[in-house]
């Protein structure tokens, strides 16, 4: 049981970088590999500032500021020199691995005896439940931030950049910074995915990060899969879907490995379910 607890924790953890996907690839239909770097920025961030100060607030804010930082670079890159989005993507999460590097001086950082997140709500004596009901509670707040900023002016203009660039600008909005800005966000949710789950495994890696804009991806296609069974459409209702997403795929990462299979195999596994996501709705259109 608790191993299947552990894996919604997981999952709880990722909901923060499902939003930043959610963000990037259906708002603004832009393919940003950036995430693979900001996430493990944020990672870095985290075990540099509580190894050093021993301030969760702090580590969870600048986490926050270093991948908003990150996701802008990747806009501007895009937006002002004209790059193409996926080469400007993979453009910071190249420079962002020498960063990470760099902000470590190795390529490990362990956190044990450091205070972390999971150190609050100690009303509640079970470790497993505490942790549980911190990702928990992070996760409403994360949604009810979202669903607040996507239907402001600010949120419906991002909305609207994504769905006709052209019209937007026509009605006098600066469609390059919604996009950088879009991706600020995007990038900043990620990095506190990659603080949480930091904190939560114990320590950062400098490879950590890698290949995890598939499980994002993969993610937010399990949720809009199972909004469009339910035929809801609603902003609401499609946060939801990706956090039910994110559960959902480490559930079935967890099955996979209850069952036997190599964790050498885990990426692959990973790259088969978002295959099968992403290509099954196409092949049912066609039968």
């Amino acid at each position: 049981m608790n191993f299947y607890l552990s894996a919604i924790m997981l999952g709880l953890g990722f909901v923060s970088l499902g939003f930043g996907i959610f963000i990037s690839m259906r708002i603004f239909n832009i393919p940003d590999i950036t995430t693979d770097g900001s996430y493990t920025l944020g990672g870095v961030v985290t075990a540099v500032i509580l190894s050093k100060y021993s301030s969760v607030p702090m580590a969870l804010m600048l986490s926050f500021i270093a991948g908003i930082i990150a996701g802008s670079a990747t806009g501007f890159i895009n937006t002002k020199l004209k790059v193409n989005a996926l080469l400007a993507g993979i453009l910071i999460m190249t420079a962002l691995y020498s960063v990470n590097l760099s902000l470590m001086g190795r390529s490990n950082i362990p956190l044990i005896n450091l205070p972390t997140v999971f150190d609050w709500f100690s009303f509640i004596n079970d470790n497993s439940m505490r942790q549980f009901s911190i990702l928990l509670f992070i996760t409403i707040l994360l949604v009810a931030f979202l669903s607040w900023l996507l239907k402001t002016d600010f949120g419906i203009a991002m909305r609207a950049t994504g769905n006709s660039e052209t019209m937007v600008r026509a009605m006098g909005v600066d469609t390059s910074r919604m996009k950088i800005m879009g991706l600020a966000l995007a990038n900043g949710l990620t990095a506190v995915s990659g603080s949480l789950i930091t904190q939560y495994q114990g320590f950062a890696d400098i490879n950590m990060g890698i290949g995890i804009v598939i499980l994002g991806l993969g993610s937010v296609m399990i949720g809009e899969t199972m909004m469009n069974l339910l035929k809801v459409n609603s902003l609401f209702f499609r946060l939801i879907g990706v956090i039910i997403g994110t559960v959902v795929f480490r559930l079935i990462l967890a099955v996979a490995l209850s069952l036997g299979i190599d964790p050498n195999y885990l990426k692959l596994i990973t790259a088969l379910i978002v295959l099968a996501v992403v290509s099954l709705p196409n092949l049912r259109k066609k039968v």
